[in-house]
């Protein structure tokens, strides 16, 4: 009987650069394993708008599998359990994954490990998503970084190695593999209502699509990317974001294809210190597994936030009625003002507009995030935590290590944060990177409207307040 050994896919869904891929088919018969683990402790279950990616992102990758001569299995429940069931009924030897550095997800890993060294399996890991690895890059101090600046000035001196190619074709598919689960019949496609139109129109999800984009970004907007990235009308971004997030392109192959276009201007450069912005989210993650739930700032701790019970990231019925122009009357006046903020019915175009482009399409241009983000803590008051539950619902990008520490950044409460005084004010935003209005007019067509709602706060009011706030816990 020939050796089987499995590759055990998570984030990152692709055949090209991927370490754990390669080594299954070097070593044997190969079979690819996705496991959808939303039971063991701790992790985190997908939102609504990521699960509609993974549908179709599994659907592609299983395509450009078998076209490997590779079978794609997939499977449900607690992958410490479900792993090394597979791998005995199975018959394999040898099984490979690519690391994670989630805290839970790294405990879930652990014990696979350890269940293969006393079943002697063969069991090892790589360096797939990320250029570097976090417990190897320390301060002077010994600890891990807090500060950016430091961190990518060492991290980008290191010497980060060439993308790997796809596998060979298969002779033929190994004999005996057990049959998965229907992908249909993990319902991740929303029904009831369908929200996902905007989704479809917008994203193309898998490799092919990834490696397109990012070859496309590389041709033409990169060079301006300086100034572009901060325009939301304009395509001046790189829309590689979700793409990164599953691993349908790794960040070697991004690295080093950026690198042919270095050289020319300050735009290839930037984007360069976004890519170890991602990085440098990650090995917060990997040192605060609780990032998305805890200060990494204690004296936040006491900040007086709102957090409105009922506020998790359930979808608010206003934007479940076509017809909604308000909140509705009948809820708390704090839980409407999320709701509020949530549907872009907050009075404030550039939120409005944010908030709608989210909704629709499962992306928001990043300056806009961060002003929505702003107004959201800020203005109104309420806990980072609940508008990083919104994002992790809603977006396609939606990253265990950027999402949150993202929202921290603008709260002021995480590493190299933002100074909490930072607030940004929507309409001189707006003014400064939006000056003819096209990114608000295409999302909040309504705002110059009779129906278009005032503003839910005074902005130099809600400032004041904030900053008083923020005195109170200095």
């Amino acid at each position: 009987m020939s050796v089987v050994s499995i590759a055990w896919l998570r984030d990152d869904l692709r055949t090209a650069d991927n370490p754990a891929l390669l080594a299954a088919v070097a070593e044997g018969n190969a079979a690819a394993l996705y496991v959808l683990d939303e039971e063991s402790p701790g992790i985190r279950a997908l939102g609504a708008a990521a699960k509609w990616w993974l549908h179709h992102a599994l659907k592609t990758l299983r395509e450009d599998l078998e076209a490997l001569g590779i079978p794609l299995v997939l499977l449900r429940g607690r992958a410490g359990d479900v792993v090394p069931a597979f791998a005995q009924e199975a018959g394999a030897e040898r099984i490979f994954w690519n690391r994670r550095y989630g805290g839970p997800e790294r405990n879930v890993d652990t014990a696979v490990k350890e269940w293969a060294a006393g079943a002697e399996v063969q069991a090892e890991s790589f360096q797939a998503s990320l250029l570097h690895e976090p417990w190897a890059v320390r301060t002077g101090g010994g600890g891990p970084y807090r500060v950016f600046t430091p961190f990518w000035r060492t991290v980008s001196a290191m010497d980060f190695r060439a993308p790997l190619a796809a596998p060979d074709k298969a002779a033929a598919p190994p004999d005996g593999i057990p049959a998965g689960e229907d992908l249909e019949d993990w319902n991740l496609l929303p029904l009831h209502p369908d929200w996902s139109a905007g989704l479809a129109q917008t994203w193309t999800p898998g490799e092919e699509a990834g490696l397109s984009t990012l070859r496309s970004f590389l041709a033409g907007p990169v060079q301006h990317y300086d100034d572009g990235r901060d325009r939301p009308a304009k395509p001046g971004t790189s829309r590689l974001s979700p793409y990164l997030r599953w691993g349908h392109v790794s960040p070697f192959q991004v690295w080093h294809a950026l690198s042919g276009v270095r050289g020319n201007g300050p735009g290839p450069d930037v984007f360069g210190t976004e890519i170890g912005w991602r990085e440098f989210c990650w090995h917060q993650l990997f040192h605060n597994p609780d990032l998305a739930t805890r200060n990494l700032r204690p004296a936040f701790d006491a900040f007086p936030w709102e957090h409105p019970e009922g506020s998790g990231p359930q979808t608010p019925a206003i934007l479940r009625r076509k017809d909604a122009r308000a909140p509705s009357e009948s809820r708390p006046d704090d839980l409407r003002a999320l709701d509020a903020w949530k549907a872009g019915l907050t009075g404030i175009p550039l939120v409005d507009a944010g908030q709608r482009q989210l909704w629709s399409i499962g992306w928001m241009h990043n300056r806009v995030r961060m002003v929505a983000a702003s107004f959201l803590i800020k203005n109104l008051g309420i806990h980072w935590r609940v508008g990083e539950e919104w994002f992790w619902e809603t977006l396609v990008d939606a990253d265990p290590a950027s999402n949150p520490a993202n929202w921290q950044w603008v709260a002021g409460s995480g590493a190299d944060a933002a100074p909490f005084f930072r607030i940004f004010n929507p309409e001189t935003q707006a003014k400064r990177f939006d000056p003819d209005g096209e990114y608000v007019s295409r999302w909040v067509p309504d705002a110059l409207t009779p129906g278009y709602p005032e503003p839910l706060v005074d902005l130099k009011e809600s400032r004041r307040h904030a900053l008083e706030a923020y005195e109170s816990i200095r």
